[in-house]
């Protein structure tokens, strides 16, 4: 039976990427974006906003941070009614909420919080905070009826999204997988030109996206662009 389910984009605040990070002359302002899942079995959190980093981080990319507690409260939701955490990874802009989340389990990929743990790669103080309950996933899992974890590393080793198989279509929540909607969109053409037999050559494409393929997915969301990939050329159209 089909799970009743449905995701909301959560606003939390922005970051300024620095011209040097941006491959141009000028920096670029992104948002962080959450997302909140309500399934039957209960309310997924999937990120959790901007921590705080050390003066140097800070300076580097002058965050502006909205709240956790009233991005949820609009959404009619409190703190308490979260029942899990889902990390796409966990650098600092995208597990900054968790420590408000103590005893709920967080769901990240083996790889990611082994990488975490041995420094160097995100804020210390927002992995092994007090109250921190990781479940480690290794691979794919089907976390809920009708809600899948999948592996899409890239901009980490162990990066994951969250697929949603929403009444309307799939829903892919896919975190940094791609920076943005058009990355995704670029990639996602020339996987098909590579399977169109194309002529090489071709761009390269993430080998993820092939499983990806098989949910069928109809819309994807990305942490750090309001846009939204959708297929070319949906079914019935």
């Amino acid at each position: 039976m089909r799970q009743n389910m449905a995701a909301r984009r959560l606003d939390l605040g922005y970051f300024i990427r620095p011209a040097s990070e941006t491959d141009g002359a000028r920096p670029r302002v992104e948002p962080v974006l959450a997302y909140l899942v309500r399934h039957d079995d209960g309310l997924i959190l999937f990120d959790t906003g901007i921590g705080d980093a050390d003066p140097e981080t800070e300076a580097h990319y002058r965050p502006r941070r909205r709240p956790l507690q009233d991005a949820l409260s609009a959404s009619g939701v409190a703190l308490d009614d979260i029942s899990m955490v889902v990390n796409c990874h966990l650098h600092f802009d995208h597990c900054g909420g968790n420590p408000l989340l103590a005893g709920r389990p967080i769901l990240v990929q083996d790889v990611e919080l082994a990488t975490a743990r041995r420094g160097n790669h995100t804020v210390d103080a927002l992995i092994d905070f007090p109250g921190a309950t990781y479940e480690e996933v290794a691979g794919e899992i089907e976390l809920r009826p009708g809600i899948w974890i999948v592996p899409t590393p890239g901009h980490t080793q162990g990066h994951q999204s969250l697929v949603l198989r929403q009444a309307d279509g799939t829903v892919v929540l896919a975190g940094q997988a791609h920076d943005f909607a058009s990355h995704f969109a670029s990639e996602q053409l020339a996987r098909h030109a590579t399977l169109d037999g194309a002529e090489q050559p071709l761009p390269p494409y993430q080998p993820w996206l092939d499983r990806l393929a098989d949910f069928d997915p109809r819309r994807v969301l990305f942490a750090h662009d309001c846009s939204v990939w959708e297929p070319s050329r949906p079914e019935g159209l």
